[in-house]
């Protein structure tokens, strides 16, 4: 055949078959997306002329249950205003609007928006209004961008985090671990993932880790928990972790551990315990070392004081040496204030220690002054000092130990007459203050008194002025240390006042609950 004779050929005609309404009408109900029909009546009511597949299921009401009616015959009040407000939209603007408000799709498809498009009839009026669900159009592209743009801000912030980080699976095995944890502990990354997360944990713990994990994997509770975890090179460190669940697609469920190392502060702890361990101990055989220094120290001296006495007096005849009688003063005053310091060395350290218990009873404040003036009324007249005691007649008791409160009054006495120039005198007054009538007892001096920058140092113990102007040596610095130690166990309150060069004021003060009145005779 000729070119020519081909082109003579008639072309094949192509049957063109116009689609019916039938087939319009399964394209409508068939659709995979929901569509509807709605009717514009001229009595103002919208109905829903043809619901298909899509569409009935969506809004889980039977198409023939749906068709006919009006939004307010098939949902709440509010949900059919909000509807018809989008019908009365469309048909004012005449063209199509989107409506928002619709729902998630039961089966999952997810719904952005439903258009609305007008159907207008030959005089131009809007007849009908084709609703129709838009899915989501979503560039995969730009899905793709922005997931993975997630993916890598999540994995800098796991991998730049200060914490350690790892993340486990069901079945305990490590599959993630962030470049903190790795470099903290000193493991390499290949070493650990795949591999029990109970490699990390030393033996003696790994059971309970295992029973918690699990536990943790099933219910999902938040915890924090101190523990131990092994370093490659074998060491162990102590950390607090820290879990959270993470869920994924198909119920897949994963452990993220946060790490925080306490090594160094677990380490101070037990440092720290072990200082006070070894300083109670310390503490111990310092008791130990005085309660035995106090017997074997207390007993020769006791004989000392009792045999020079005995000599001093010449209780077995005379010396007949002058000499002789001077060292025996010697040997008695120095074998007293030995005796004198030990006993208050041990007092201070059973103050301390906490073992000094209080013997409360009523205690005539004027009875314990007069009996004080008198044991101290021969070293003051050694001294030429005078002492002057003044009481109210009215004085009432308080409750004490009469023993500590004698004590107190000697040490302090005792000092005032120590630091008075001869012909001076030492006050010693007790008086009812008001308001609150709580009871203060003072002594005061004219001695040299006690630099402002020192008195805080003189009230601790052992504390002295080591200056000739001040200090006359024989003491160990604990007398008013132990007076204010004592005071304090009866809930009271010892002031100190001195004006250099002119004397020292020492007030006690009991508290007011400590005041009773005198018993009737």
């Amino acid at each position: 055949m000729t070119a020519n004779a081909a082109r003579k050929q008639p072309m094949p005609v192509i049957e063109q078959t116009a689609l019916s309404d039938r087939d319009f009408r399964n394209f409508f109900l068939k659709a995979p997306i929901a569509r509807l029909i709605i009717s514009v009546g001229e009595d103002g009511m919208y109905r829903y002329a043809d619901v298909n597949t899509m569409a009935a299921n969506y809004f889980d009401i039977p198409r023939e249950k749906m068709v006919g009616k009006t939004p307010a015959e098939l949902f709440e009040r509010a949900v059919a205003e909000q509807i018809e407000q989008s019908f009365i939209s469309c048909i004012k603007t005449r063209r199509p609007v989107t409506f928002n408000a619709i729902p998630r799709v039961p089966g999952g498809i997810r719904v952005q928006a439903f258009i609305l498009n007008p159907v207008f009839d030959n005089d131009g009026k809007v007849h009908f209004i084709d609703i129709m669900a838009r899915p989501d159009v979503v560039d995969s592209v730009q899905l793709q961008r922005e997931r993975d743009d997630a993916i890598m801000l999540l994995t800098s912030l796991f991998d730049a985090s200060g914490l350690g980080i790892i993340v486990t699976d069901h079945h305990g095995r490590i599959v993630r671990v962030n470049d903190t944890f790795l470099a903290d502990y000193e493991w390499m990354r290949e070493d650990l993932l795949g591999e029990e997360f109970a490699m990390l944990i030393p033996p003696e713990d790994q059971a309970i880790s295992k029973k918690l994990h699990a536990a943790f994997i099933e219910r999902g509770r938040h915890g924090t928990r101190e523990l131990q975890i092994i370093k490659r090179d074998g060491s162990v460190a102590d950390i607090v972790v820290t879990t959270a669940l993470l869920e994924l697609s198909q119920k897949r469920r994963f452990m993220v551990s946060t790490i925080r190392d306490v090594t160094e502060r677990k380490n101070m702890v037990r440092n720290l315990r072990r200082a006070k361990e070894d300083a109670d101990s310390a503490n111990k055989a310092k008791s130990s070392f005085l309660a035995n220094m106090s017997h074997e120290l207390r007993t020769p001296l006791n004989a000392i004081i009792g045999f020079s006495e005995l000599m001093k007096n010449q209780t077995f005849g005379p010396i007949n040496n002058p000499k002789y009688e001077e060292y025996l003063s010697d040997i008695h005053f120095s074998a007293r204030h030995l005796l004198d310091i030990i006993n208050d060395v041990l007092d201070m350290s059973k103050i301390e220690a906490g073992k000094v218990n209080l013997i409360e009873s009523e205690v005539s404040v004027g009875d314990v002054l007069d009996s004080v003036t008198r044991i101290m009324a021969d070293r003051a007249h050694a001294a030429s000092v005078d002492l002057a005691l003044q009481v109210d007649s009215n004085m009432p008791h308080i409750r004490a130990d009469q023993r500590l409160l004698r004590q107190i009054l000697i040490n302090l006495v005792a000092n005032a007459v120590k630091f008075s120039p001869a012909g001076r005198t030492v006050r010693v007054a007790a008086t009812l203050e008001k308001p609150g009538n709580h009871l203060r007892i003072a002594v005061e001096d004219e001695g040299c008194g006690i630099p402002a920058d020192m008195i805080k140092v003189v009230l601790e113990p052992f504390g002295q002025v080591n200056d000739p102007k001040y200090y006359k040596g024989q003491g160990t610095g604990l007398g008013l240390p132990l007076a204010k130690a004592m005071l304090e166990l009866h809930d009271g309150k010892l002031t100190l006042v001195s004006d250099e060069g002119k004397g020292t004021k020492v007030y006690l003060d009991f508290p007011s609950e400590r005041t009773l009145q005198p018993r009737k005779a």
